[in-house]
């Protein structure tokens, strides 16, 4: 029987999930903080973690970062329908959870049986998650450290730094996972170097959209703070989230890339050097593309596959309204979506790219775009912004 360890201060919230799992035939064990769910998690050994983010003793953030660290584990996060409970969750995310669900807000739109039949939904997702993926949590977790020893650094003045800064950087870019190559310093100079060439003999920017689920958001944040600003694109994302955290998920990579990253307004006009989030609720289009520069327009029409914003209507729009090179990017989540917007951009001349399947925390939309026949090149998380590079610069294997 499938194990899955539920942390909540609340007894109320504890039941509600612990019923609805054990009525799904999980077998369930609790813990009412998160010190208490590092401990379970060594003992109990669950296929999922559900963790609540603000509790007593220690938060479910430090019980994430000490858990992916020890023993990488499958978390999905819970949490309010605050600010506070929005940014929370996505720090979370950073470091090393895979997924989250809001708890109902009190609107009556949501009540704790919609909550307990998503949990239950998100967990039989989240049962097969390769474990070994996980490794990748264990990196964002380091770079999250270091970006905000760094940070602090910057705004005290202050050089000291904890270890030495030849470990703390070799953390922050350590492959992540065997066989998986980090760039060279020398070779990253040679490479800005061919990038500022390519951006002087190309008249119109690069445009890449990147497509992502279940376990995306750390994917994406390595993917923008990694992606070399030199090569002049305009980059767009479409990451499956409610509408309270894709303004902040933008505000997040807009701190850690040297990208404009914003959450994508409805007329807004982007170039080489923009970086936009599809807003959740709403459908990214391009509307027009006139002399490089793009145009948004958002829909709130019908769900695609379930969702909106779908990477599948944001593709397509890309593939029928850019001229300029284009690289579509399926990275790791649930479900289908993205497979049809890599066939149109390959259709239209574009290159393409999907997350490998080991650190795919879930192999669903990855998978289905390769099997499309239309995905040019399959690579680690680790290694995406090398891929677009790639793209661009006809240094691909191909």
């Amino acid at each position: 029987m499938t194990r899955v360890l539920v942390v909540d201060d609340s007894r109320f919230m504890r039941t509600i999930i612990d019923n609805a799992l054990t009525s799904a035939g999980y077998e369930v064990e609790t813990a009412e903080n998160g010190l208490e769910a590092v401990d379970a998690v060594s003992t109990f050994d669950p296929a999922v973690v559900t963790m609540d983010v603000e509790m007593p003793e220690m938060d479910g953030i430090e019980a994430v970062e000490r858990i992916m660290a020890t023993d990488p584990t499958p978390i999905l996060m819970l949490s309010a329908y605050t600010d506070a409970g929005t940014e929370a969750t996505l720090e979370a995310l950073a470091r090393g959870a895979v997924d989250f669900l809001s708890k109902p807000d009190g609107s009556g739109a949501r009540n704790v049986a919609h909550l307990a039949d998503d949990v239950v939904e998100k967990v039989d997702a989240l049962a097969d998650a390769d474990v070994s993926s996980l490794a990748v949590a264990q990196t964002a977790s380091a770079a999250a450290s270091v970006r905000s020893i760094r940070a602090r650094q910057a705004s005290t003045g202050s050089t000291a730094s904890v270890g030495t800064e030849t470990t703390v950087d070799s953390v922050a870019d350590a492959p992540v996972r065997a066989g998986a190559s980090a760039v060279p310093s020398d070779s990253r100079s040679d490479r800005e170097a061919d990038l500022e060439a390519l951006a002087d003999d190309l008249d119109i920017e690069p445009v890449v959209v990147v497509g992502a689920s279940t376990g995306g958001p750390r994917v994406v944040e390595r993917l923008l703070e990694r992606l070399p600003t030199s090569l002049g694109a305009t980059v767009i994302v479409v990451q499956h989230m409610p509408p309270e955290f894709t303004a902040r998920f933008g505000d997040r990579l807009d701190a850690i890339s040297d990208y404009d990253v914003s959450e994508a307004d409805d007329g807004d006009r982007i170039g080489g050097g923009d970086a936009v989030v599809a807003p959740g609720g709403f459908h990214l289009e391009i509307a027009t593309n006139v002399a490089g520069k793009l145009r948004l327009r958002l829909d709130d029409g019908d769900r695609v596959h379930g969702v909106r914003p779908s990477i599948d209507v944001t593709m397509k729009s890309v593939a029928r309204r850019v001229s300029n090179p284009i690289c579509g990017v399926a990275l790791t989540g649930m479900g289908r979506d993205g497979a049809a917007g890599i066939e149109a951009i390959k259709a239209a001349g574009g290159r393409t790219i999907a997350q490998d399947e080991v650190t795919s925390p879930v192999f669903g939309i990855p998978c289905q775009a390769i099997r499309t026949g239309c995905v040019d090149d399959v690579v680690s998380g680790a290694d995406v912004a090398d891929a677009v590079v790639d793209a661009f610069t006809g240094e691909s294997d191909d």
